[in-house]
């Protein structure tokens, strides 16, 4: 879910009082030693999942890319990840966003905690009081899912229903911790991953079309069953989901949305690839929304959802090289490079599918997901390292959760440091 129309302004002084970031941490291997058999199975900066053949990475030694990543990844924790609310709880903060705690954010901090075990020694004690904020704050619809938004007092509101894409992150994040953990501890994230990931297909997915709802309160009586959101479609989750469970129904689902993708695109958006925010009539001949039918005018075309598929399709592409998705993710390199010449200033917030800009801000959510698209191609090394340096060069904002949180995530897609449990 997303609301937010704050604008990015660069040169923020989010990392100027360095003395409120946790320290570089010269070799994660050096952590995971001292941890002995307590520390993570896969350690921030080991890469040992290596990306498709022929996926570009930004030039650079590895370390200094790596380096960059845990500078990001210490600014956007001071800025973001709180203990507000007491109890044990970790929580991330969304400032730009319509309530203070999103389910967004918390499958964010969760699969970004999980993923930077190694360089935070503080990384699984965090991501467990990440887990007991979700374990307590359930949907009203389903308790195997996270409310989607919570008030200044921690409180669920507006219904205490879910929203598909923090419930697909938090479920990500457990398989993540799963893989890094075990399962032995405090909470045993594999049981409670499945769970999440059963609860997901039960409560969150269309049985027909087999496409992602926008949450769990979207039923066959509602008007937005037969819509989904595009930011939603995280096709390497679907694969974690069947990896995790076995169960046949995951391939059927991200069968469904490839095709989707690829069909939009292709009859949509041929010069651009881009995709919009929702697509509704998915009972029939599935097209971009017309008009506002969930959060405003511009749902229809490329805007703060779709911003973020660039980085979705991409890190699929790079980590399973899967055909449709190299494809996909092809099409929306081809064209942000054309349209900008190869600036990266130049990306603005908010796009026709046709390609014709309808703002003219700049927002990290937007610029910073076409660096994982740039992996893609290899005629495009001097775009992507322009990218690179655009995006490593940009302090997080603090005031800008939303646009932070793009931003870091798609830098360790980026720096080679992503993983599909």
């Amino acid at each position: 879910m997303r609301t937010t129309t704050k604008k990015l302004t660069t040169g923020s002084a989010a990392l100027a009082a360095a003395g409120l970031l946790l320290p570089l941490l010269a070799t994660p291997s050096a952590t995971a030693a001292a941890g002995a058999a307590a520390g993570p199975a896969v350690p921030f900066g080991s890469h040992t999942f290596p990306y498709a053949a022929g996926t570009l990475k930004p030039s650079g030694s590895q370390s200094s890319l790596d380096q960059a990543v845990i500078k990001a990844y210490n600014a956007w924790k001071s800025a973001f990840v709180k203990k507000n609310c007491g109890n044990g709880w970790y929580e991330v903060v969304s400032p730009d966003a319509d309530h203070p705690y999103v389910a967004e954010a918390q499958g964010y901090g969760m699969v970004v905690t999980a993923t930077m075990a190694g360089a935070d020694p503080d990384a699984k004690t965090v991501f467990d009081g990440m887990v007991k904020y979700v374990l307590a704050h359930p949907s009203a619809n389903n308790s195997n899912l996270l409310a989607a938004e919570q008030n200044s007092s921690c409180k669920s509101v507006d219904g205490s229903d879910s929203a598909t894409d923090g419930d697909l992150d938090v479920a990500f994040g457990l398989l993540l911790a799963d893989k890094q953990w075990g399962s032995s501890g405090t909470y045993n994230y594999k049981d409670l991953a499945v769970k999440r990931i059963n609860a997901i297909k039960k409560s969150e997915v269309n049985p027909t079309t087999h496409l992602m709802l926008l949450g769990d309160w979207s039923d066959s009586g509602e008007e937005h069953y037969w819509m989904t959101r595009s930011s939603d479609w995280m096709i390497d989750h679907f694969r974690a989901f069947k990896k995790a469970t076995g169960d046949s129904a995951w391939d059927t689902i991200r069968s469904a949305h490839q095709k989707l993708i690829t069909n939009q695109q292709s009859k949509y958006a041929a010069s651009t690839g881009l995709l919009a925010d929702f697509v509704v009539n998915t009972n029939g001949t599935a097209k971009p929304a017309n008009g506002e039918v969930l959060e405003g005018p511009n749902d229809g075309d490329y805007a703060w959802n779709a911003c973020r598929d660039p980085w979705r399709i991409g890190a699929d592409a790079v980590t399973s090289g899967d055909s449709a998705s190299l494809a996909s993710a092809r099409k929306l390199n081809s064209w942000i490079k054309s349209k900008t010449g190869g600036d990266p200033n130049k990306i603005v917030s908010g796009y026709r599918l046709n390609g014709g800009a309808f703002d003219s801000g700049h927002d990290m959510a937007f610029t910073a997901p076409f660096v994982v698209t740039a992996l893609t191609d290899s005629g495009s090394q001097a775009w992507l390292d322009a990218l690179w340096k655009k995006i490593a060069g940009t302090s997080i904002d603090p005031d800008l959760y939303y646009g932070g949180s793009v931003q870091l995530q798609s830098m360790i897609v980026a720096s080679g440091n992503y993983w599909v449990p």
